[in-house]
């Protein structure tokens, strides 16, 4: 058995769309759009097969975002080494994204650094 995919929701499609293929090398399906509900969806692949489905609708509810909260907390991308995390992770920075925390090893011994993505989504670099 295998995880075949992440979905969520944002406000902004083509930000998010955007943010993916630009600094994860994802690459983008065709929108798919449900005139009805007024669901709009990509699905983003990456190198080795994951895949993340982003969808906006307009009747999306934003709660806003908390570290602490039970649920998904954040999404991790290993980009081969200690050099691309610190690589990727200043470009972010001089792109104006936020670093939460690193680059740094953490207690369970991971290299990495924490970012806030689009709509302050939580993106981890790891090796």
């Amino acid at each position: 058995m295998r995880l075949d995919h992440l979905a969520m929701y944002v406000k902004d499609l083509e930000a998010a769309r955007t943010f993916f293929t630009r600094y994860f090398g994802a690459s983008s399906n065709e929108m798919y759009h449900n005139p009805k509900t007024g669901l709009r969806t990509y699905f983003l692949s990456f190198e080795g097969g994951s895949r993340l489905e982003i969808m906006s609708r307009p009747d999306v509810i934003d709660n806003g975002k908390n570290l602490f909260h039970a649920g998904y907390i954040h999404l991790a991308f290993s980009v081969g080494g200690k050099e691309q995390v610190d690589q990727l992770t200043k470009q972010l920075q001089r792109d104006g994204y936020a670093v939460v925390s690193g680059p740094r090893v953490t207690g369970d011994g991971y290299y990495e650094s924490c970012i806030e993505g689009p709509e302050g989504n939580l993106i981890e670099i790891t090796e």
